[in-house]
């Protein structure tokens, strides 16, 4: 709905105009014309829902709906205000007491699962320093696994892992399945296992990770400059665009790039330091390096790079 501003009156011509908020009226001045009745009003309903003798409150509601808490922060409680001290007797003091802590207690299977499962996910979102959208996708990818059943037999934490890896790769955020491993104490191959078996059920469609995503990550651990950086991208597309990188580890071929371009910038780096960084073995980045520098023919660039 869009909000018309009037600037003069349509009787006298008279830029005199007056909108009384409270009445939701808009006046004009001059003539007393009664341009506009019932107004709506546009700005902020700051009213406090609660009387619990605090002053100058202006909350209107509370925190938005989130996927991460087991009720979507929807739930309500009964409150301990002082109107519990004003009634009448011990009694129904008590009742209410008592009220209150069943209302708190959480009586399905599923929220108490949930209650403890999105308390990890966020333990390990926080680990992994994942941003605010992965959490609440992961999340929303936990919640539909227990609704359709999917976590009977398997751990919760493998599930969350396998969840928040999910969310990963839908949000394009590079994180490999070591690293989630390490912040969930999972076995990285349960929470391949796991993630693969979640994302089937649940029909969720995943890209392929893009090796290019993981080039900042890795270039800012070694201390790396952007031009490096903008070498090893470039690497990377040449390497795509003859299907080099199908078939291959994204951290081990977006690795093996970066060193290719720190060798040609004269930023070297020793393939342990690199491995160390990427999470893979030197092996690896030794394999990727050689099939780099052969087919895209880098191999004098490289060397009158390394005789500098």
């Amino acid at each position: 709905m869009i909000r018309k501003t009037i600037k003069e009156c349509p009787e006298c011509a008279s830029k005199n105009i007056y909108r009384d908020v409270e009445k939701g009226e808009t006046i004009c001045r001059d003539c007393g014309l009664v341009i506009e009745e019932r107004m709506v009003d546009f700005s902020p309903e700051w009213r406090d829902f609660e009387d619990d003798g605090r002053e100058g409150s202006k909350r209107r509601t509370g925190a938005p709906s989130s996927q991460t808490q087991f009720d979507q922060g929807l739930g309500t409680e009964v409150g301990t205000t002082a109107d519990f001290y004003k009634l009448g007797s011990d009694k129904d003091r008590d009742k209410f007491f008592r009220l209150r802590k069943w209302n708190i207690r959480i009586s399905t299977a599923i929220e108490r699962n949930l209650k403890v499962a999105l308390a990890e996910l966020k333990r390990v979102s926080s680990y992994l320093k994942l941003p605010k959208s992965v959490e609440e996708e992961a999340a929303r990818v936990y919640r539909l696994a227990v609704q359709k059943g999917l976590v009977r037999g398997r751990s919760m934490e493998s599930v969350v892992a396998g969840a928040l890896y999910a969310a990963c790769r839908r949000h394009e955020v590079p994180r490999t399945l070591d690293e989630m491993g390490e912040a969930s104490g999972i076995e990285k191959k349960e929470i391949g296992r796991t993630y693969r078996f979640v994302t089937r059920e649940l029909e969720i469609s995943i890209k392929p990770s893009n090796p290019a995503d993981y080039i900042p990550r890795f270039a800012s651990a070694l201390k790396l400059t952007a031009e490096t950086q903008s070498k090893a991208v470039e690497i990377l597309e040449m390497a795509r665009d003859i299907e080099l990188t199908s078939g291959r580890g994204p951290t081990g071929i977006a690795a093996a790039a970066l060193y290719v371009a720190s060798l040609i910038h004269g930023e070297k780096r020793t393939q342990r330091e690199v491995a160390d960084v990427a999470g893979v073995t030197e092996v690896t980045i030794r394999n990727r390096y050689k099939e780099l520098i052969k087919k895209l023919k880098l191999a004098k660039i490289v060397e009158k790079s390394k005789k500098k």
